[in-house]
């Protein structure tokens, strides 16, 4: 047996309290799942093809198969299942990089501490064995209070039985980001994209919207409502830098018919608010024509129509830039997103 066996079996052991005992192909007869099926599920979960004859599964694995097998055959139908799959792999890729990236913190700084490499190695798997039921217990709860958020949000739709509902979305984007990323070191640019992705969260959470996802550095969300929509925005336009009290963000909002699926969202509306996120200067708001019809009689809010402009994929884009009105009040306090000291001097430039 390969050291690499060696270490997946400790693992395997660590993770399932189980030796793995079952092959590929073994795993899918014993659960009685076509191998092919089981394959397919196995690749659209985000993981490596195993080899079919090498002992990789346990009796965990099987339950597993059995239980999708189960669910598939009460009705949801094979395109549904691959697609399911594919989110739950992907959201629970992201969970598992962070965890292993936590515990190999916690790890290396202690082995420094002692000047013993050696011993980082062996400390992650003992943090790792004392930390997992209290990983598992917080992220039952978790899914749980996100499913009750979710089913809340389903059963107060108007149309529940269609996957298509009016909604603003929105994208906030770091200004300068490349720039900004080539005068920090690797361990400040984590800490810059960190408190980023925080504030960004705080905000959207604060006014009932929901982060869809980040891509590098950028952050896309999602509300119901126009004015939350609004208020979302006009706190991340206020977002400076410590350092030199500069803008920080680009930001785009669309209002209309998006179509959610498995957690994430498509149509023109989502693409109309990336292009608008691209024509925002540093500090604004550029919102589409739907959006200015629907805050245009509510109390709080400036909007300036602009010149329209033709991007590819849209022609005579129309847009407005979104101001607080002087007189309202500000919802919530701005704050700063904490910028790391660059490393290079001079500012950087504001233009993307």
């Amino acid at each position: 047996m390969t050291p690499m066996s060696d270490r997946i079996e400790r693992l395997t052991l660590l993770l399932f309290g189980q030796q793995p005992v079952y092959s590929h192909k073994q795993a899918a007869e014993a659960a009685e799942v076509d191998l092919d099926r089981s394959l397919q599920l196995w690749q659209s979960l985000g993981l490596a093809t195993p080899d079919p004859d090498e002992p990789m599964f346990t009796e965990a694995d099987v339950q597993a198969l059995r239980l999708v097998a189960q669910v598939s055959d009460a009705g949801i139908g094979a395109a549904v299942e691959l697609a399911s799959a594919r989110a739950w792999g992907q959201a629970m890729t992201r969970i598992a990089e962070w965890q292993v990236e936590m515990l190999r913190e916690l790890a290396y700084a202690e082995a420094a501490a002692a000047h013993d490499p050696q011993h980082a190695q062996a400390r992650i798997l003992e943090t790792a064995a004392e930390l997992l039921p209290t990983l598992d217990q917080l992220q039952q709860y978790l899914w749980r209070r996100h499913l009750l958020a979710a089913a809340d949000r389903l059963l107060a739709s108007a149309a529940p039985d269609s996957p298509v509902a009016r909604s603003v979305v929105g994208f906030a984007d770091i200004v300068g980001f490349t720039d900004l990323s080539r005068g920090l070191t690797e361990p400040r640019l984590t800490e810059f994209i960190d408190d980023f992705e925080t504030r960004v969260t705080e905000r959207v959470a604060r006014h009932n919207g929901r982060v869809i996802k980040t891509i590098g550095d950028e952050v896309m969300f999602i509300v119901d409502s126009p004015r939350d929509g609004a208020d979302i925005a006009l706190e991340l336009s206020r977002l400076t830098s410590e350092l030199d009290d500069r803008p920080y963000l680009h930001i785009g909002l669309a209002y209309g018919h998006v179509v959610h699926h498995l957690g994430d969202v498509y149509g023109d509306v989502v693409n109309l608010a990336a292009r608008l996120t691209s024509l925002a200067r540093p500090g604004t708001v550029l919102v589409d024509s739907e959006m200015a019809t629907s805050l245009r009689d509510l109390e709080g809010y400036d909007l300036r129509e602009l010149r329209p402009v033709t991007l590819r994929g849209f022609r005579h884009l129309r847009s407005w830039l979104l101001r607080g009105s002087p007189t309202a009040a500000t919802a919530g306090t701005a704050g700063d997103l904490r910028r790391p000291d660059v490393e290079t001097p001079g500012p950087v430039r504001a233009e993307r």
